[in-house]
């Protein structure tokens, strides 16, 4: 009986021994991992250059970023290490899709943080002052990465695609630098730009000068393309529409260049002629009365502003100066302005005279 409890005995203390050594081996393997996932979450992760990116596509799971990663050359850490850091920040549940700028020297914790952040990469579009739509349309087609959707469409379709069918696209669109995401369309962003000019219209035209010889928003928009169009010298602007403001009040016709090349449309070849000027067409104002019937082109703040205010005085005429600075003379009388013209004409020869041949 001795002896049995004494084999008894030193079975149970190999036992304990045993799961002492795997409690040991547990412990320390578990210390080792830890040590290595905390290492791997908060250490540079390799592979990422400087422009890098992360597109994260609807639906994308944290396996799929992984591939995309790999394939773009981010070799760090093993499978197992990335989903468990995934489910600590429950990446899953909060994944933003869009285009992520990475930055060399960033963490994989980082990097994850920033898939479910939302801050993608932005992109701008200026749409230029003074362009008309075609020079619009051109300008979107070549804006990458925005995601082109009007190409085949009309002026009237794509109107009509942004929600203002029936209207006339010209002058629709406020001139400013808008912000975009990789996955926007133009349709989008000419829907921000049309709401855009809208509010600027509503605001300018409800503090507009009073008497105006105008009848309607419309009518102020139209004024400030041709305002745009005729200066680009900011200063000049509510001078010019007081001269077509007062030229309106008096049955004057406007007699504006820039309107007569906007109806020639693609057919003009860079200069103004005599039979352009007779010919006639809606948007000649040598020819017909008044305003010319749309805008003629996208017309900025400041031209908004000078189309409600103009600025008071007794001028009919505006020249340009002749000296290449985009400024004016004006005039009161035609006389005045006949020698203001002849003056123009002088500096004209003599600056391309001068000029290298």
């Amino acid at each position: 009986m001795v002896s049995k409890r004494k084999k008894g005995g030193g079975c149970l203390r190999v036992l304990r021994t045993a799961l002492l050594l795997l409690l040991l081996v547990a412990v320390a393997g578990g210390a080792w991992v830890w040590q290595r996932y905390s290492s791997f979450a908060g250490a540079p992760l390799h592979g990422i250059g400087a422009g890098a990116t992360l597109v994260v596509a609807p639906g994308d799971t944290v396996p799929k970023l992984l591939h995309k990663l790999r394939a773009q050359g981010v070799g760090d850490g093993v499978d197992l290490e990335w989903r468990a850091l995934a489910k600590k920040l429950d990446v899953a549940a909060h994944l933003k899709a869009g285009e992520y700028a990475l930055q060399p020297g960033m963490s994989a914790e980082d990097l994850l943080r920033l898939l479910c952040s939302g801050k993608t990469v932005q992109y701008k579009f200026t749409l230029v002052e003074g362009w008309n739509i075609r020079q619009l349309r051109a300008a979107l087609a070549q804006a990458t990465p925005l995601k082109l959707q009007t190409a085949g469409l009309t002026d009237a379709e794509l109107m009509a695609a942004i929600g203002h069918a029936g209207e006339h696209p010209e002058g629709r669109f406020l001139p400013e630098t808008y912000v975009y995401s990789r996955g926007d369309s133009d349709i989008a962003l000419l829907e921000r730009a049309h709401a855009a000019m809208d509010k600027e219209l509503v605001q300018a035209w409800a503090a507009r000068t009073p008497d105006l010889p105008l009848q309607s928003p419309d009518d102020a928009l139209i004024l400030a393309s041709l305002v745009e169009k005729e200066t680009a010298a900011a200063e000049e602007r509510p001078q010019i529409a007081g001269v077509f403001v007062r030229r309106l009040q008096i049955g004057m016709r406007l007699q504006t260049d820039p309107s007569v090349i906007y109806g020639i449309g693609a057919a003009y070849d860079g200069n103004i002629h005599r039979k352009d000027l007779e010919t006639d067409t809606p948007y000649n104002t040598y020819t017909r009365d008044g305003l010319p019937p749309t805008p003629i082109a996208m017309p900025g703040r400041a031209s908004l502003e000078a189309a409600v205010h103009p600025a008071p005085g007794d001028a009919l005429y505006f020249v340009a100066v002749g000296d290449g600075s985009g400024h004016h003379v004006f005039s009161k009388t035609l006389a005045e302005h006949d020698a203001a013209v002849a003056s123009y004409l002088r500096e004209y020869r003599e600056r391309n005279r001068n000029q290298p041949r």
